[in-house]
């Protein structure tokens, strides 16, 4: 075995209370329950739970199998060299699936300290392509939204008050690792991520203080919609802004009418055969790739 066996904190019973984090703590507890400064996120797989090392978290605990942890002796040493007294929790596989919910194939799950989020300012300083995700309410679009901002590209993600949280544990998976990659942050004020938990009306609010935001930095705002005096994605004034901010809405909705009227822009995707739209984090993808610098 290529870890410290110091690390690891016996466990004789799935109900010991070290282990709520790994499934008994609902994600707005994980987030509620030493908010702000001490809230928690899960990391999955060794992959992601590398890429949260490399952003600087600070992991609180290592939970695998005997058998998945021989397979990641890397990533045991880095968890290590982070924290020293890191706990290692161990279980058979079977009672890591009974506990987990469902069978882990990528080495392990990781509990980490959440890190605190940066000012919107400060993201803006030296930036030219940004993504605001408004109202996003799947966490899986979430995730995929911030796999493909990582991957092309772009500088920050903005989302609204009511959009789910990025570190959310399923939103966290599908990112790949993605949302520790990219630096984000809530835009437009209020309550951040209480729309997570279904108790912030969709009303655009985040209009009337976020885009002024974006456009006191230098940002021409493109609004991702389907109204009738849109401009194409591929049209050449969207390429050369040195600045853009590119606003996506949720499935069905789409943007609020709010935020339609207030960008600089208003961006559709041309299709064929008479498809109207496509979901989210595909149009999104398309649109970050298009106007990448």
């Amino acid at each position: 075995m290529e870890y410290n066996a110091a690390m690891i904190a016996p466990i004789d019973r799935l109900e010991d209370p070290r282990l709520d984090a790994y499934a008994r703590l609902t994600d707005v507890q994980l987030r509620n329950k030493l908010e702000p400064e001490q809230g928690i996120l899960i990391a999955e797989s060794s992959k992601v739970i590398g890429r949260a090392l490399d952003a600087g978290l600070e992991p609180l605990s290592l939970l695998t199998s005997e058998r998945l942890a021989s397979t990641i002796p890397g990533l045991m040493q880095r968890l290590e060299a982070a924290a020293p007294d890191i706990p290692l929790f161990v279980l058979p596989e079977a009672e890591l699936e009974q506990l987990a919910g469902f069978k882990l194939a990528h080495g392990a799950l990781a509990a980490f300290r959440r890190p605190p989020l940066p000012a919107p300012k400060a993201l803006l300083a030296d930036a030219q392509r940004v993504a605001v995700l408004e109202d996003i309410t799947n966490f899986t679009n979430v995730g995929a939204l911030f796999r493909s901002a990582a991957a092309l590209g772009l500088d920050a993600v903005f989302v609204t008050p009511g959009c789910y949280d990025p570190f959310y544990r399923r939103a966290v998976r599908v990112s790949m690792g993605g949302v520790f990659q990219v630096p984000w942050t809530y835009l437009g004020g209020g309550a951040a991520g209480k729309g997570a938990y279904g108790n912030v009306e969709r009303q655009g609010g985040w209009v009337r203080s976020g885009i002024p935001l974006l456009q006191e930095a230098g940002f021409k705002v493109a609004a991702m919609a389907l109204s009738e005096d849109t401009i194409s994605l591929d049209d050449a004034q969207l390429a050369e802004e040195p600045k853009l901010a590119i606003v996506v809405g949720t499935e069905g909705e789409g943007l609020a009418e709010t935020t339609i009227q207030a960008a600089d822009y208003r961006v559709k995707i041309p299709m064929a055969h008479g498809v109207d739209s496509l979901n989210v984090a595909t149009a999104a993808a398309i649109a970050f790739w298009q106007l990448r610098v």
